[in-house]
């Protein structure tokens, strides 16, 4: 993992892609790469066994983090020196810390034999807040929750929801899938019990629920939530019931009150 020489240029083949990439989602999608920034992020990624393409880090901060830089030279990832002046260029944080880097998606197994597995899971449908999904993503990893499906959803690969998920991106399995006819129709078949989210005094109150077998909760889009059509091919609705004049709750947190029942209350 050795780096002969200080990269200067903004016109580097690894810069131009780097920045690319991280405003891209076209460009993420077509070569299987996306970014990371952040020390602690890419530690997390490197623990994780994520495959890290290459890792760039500024002239100042080598000497700041030896223990990543080690822990990366053990997994024989590609290391780019940058100057400090480009490390400012393709930051994003408000206080970079000069440690960047490019990884590979992983390989996107079928669902099908995981929901026969049983377990708890969790399908968000047309979720479009990057800070919502990331904190989504930290809640389902916190709470042990068996894999999240994305129907529709927000690029869970751009920098923002990356960056929100702490991490949690690598420990929880994901899956992607846009036919959400097609998820709900493998999990009837494999007894997943699922249950839509909704706001309706009709439904059954989220603490009655028993979730008993294995079961999946369905949250919707942020301002629309889930399409009627898509709720009532779910074998059941449920709610959260309020007090007051409120009557809804912002996604990220609405998940996070269900997925505490779901898991029965339990880490």
């Amino acid at each position: 993992m050795q780096s002969n020489a200080v990269l200067s240029s903004k016109d580097n083949v690894n810069i131009k892609r780097y920045q690319k990439l991280a405003a891209s989602k076209k460009a993420r999608q077509a070569d299987g790469l996306f970014v990371l920034e952040g020390a602690r992020l890419i530690g997390d990624a490197l623990l994780e066994h994520a495959r890290l393409d290459c890792l760039m880090i500024t002239e100042s901060a080598v000497e700041k983090y030896p223990a990543l830089l080690a822990q990366a030279d053990l997994k024989e990832v590609r290391l780019l020196v940058i100057s400090n002046e480009l490390g400012a260029r393709i930051a994003q944080t408000e206080q970079p810390q000069g440690v960047f880097a490019v990884c590979r998606m992983p390989r996107q197994a079928s669902y099908r034999p995981v929901l026969k597995q049983g377990g708890h899971f969790l399908i968000l449908h047309e979720l479009q807040d990057p800070g919502n999904l990331g904190m989504i993503l930290r809640t389902a990893d916190a709470l042990g929750i068996d894999g999240v499906f994305l129907c529709g959803c927000c690029d869970v690969y751009s920098p923002k929801v990356i960056r929100a998920t702490m991490g949690s991106v690598f420990r929880v399995p994901l899956w992607q899938e846009l036919d959400t006819d097609k998820l709900l129709a493998a999990m009837k078949a494999a007894g997943v019990h699922t249950y839509a989210a909704v706001i309706d005094p009709e439904a059954r109150e989220l603490r009655s629920c028993d979730f008993d077998g294995t079961a999946a909760v369905m949250i919707g889009n942020e301002g629309n939530g889930i399409p009627a059509q898509v709720a009532d091919a779910c074998d059941f609705r449920l709610t959260i019931r309020m007090q007051g004049h409120i009557n809804s709750l912002n996604a990220a947190m609405a998940a996070g009150i269900i997925l505490w029942e779901l898991q029965g209350g339990q880490i």
